[in-house]
């Protein structure tokens, strides 16, 4: 299954130049790095980065993250990806731009 990860463009190019990453100030605060499922990816957009542009788009296959990462309650009770470990770059499955028309972002044709 896969999963995904929104980025600013500052916060994926760190990642892109380390080679891994704790994530973003989101995920520091809260100790974990928050993913989306393709289903909840529009919503998360939509709350968390609402209006802004140069984003990135980052999938990975969530079977492959091992025991650190859980399924944990978030919006409404729904179960949301949360990595309780380092992200490396070599678990980025792709990368596609996430951009923003008429106030929308645009998720690409993988994800339907």
């Amino acid at each position: 299954m896969l999963m995904y990860k929104i980025f600013r463009d500052d916060e994926w190019r760190a990642f892109e130049a380390a080679g891994e990453t704790d994530g973003a100030p989101v995920d520091l605060a809260d100790g974990y790095i928050h993913f989306s499922t393709a289903q909840q990816a529009a919503e998360t957009a939509a709350k968390h980065f609402a209006g802004a542009e140069g984003l990135w788009l980052l999938a990975f296959d969530a079977e492959a993250m091992g025991e650190a990462l859980k399924w944990e309650p978030s919006r409404g009770g729904a179960l949301f990806p949360h990595l309780y470990r380092r992200l490396q770059l070599t678990e980025v499955l792709w990368v596609k731009p996430l951009p923003l028309v008429d106030g929308q972002h645009q998720f690409p044709a993988e994800m339907v």
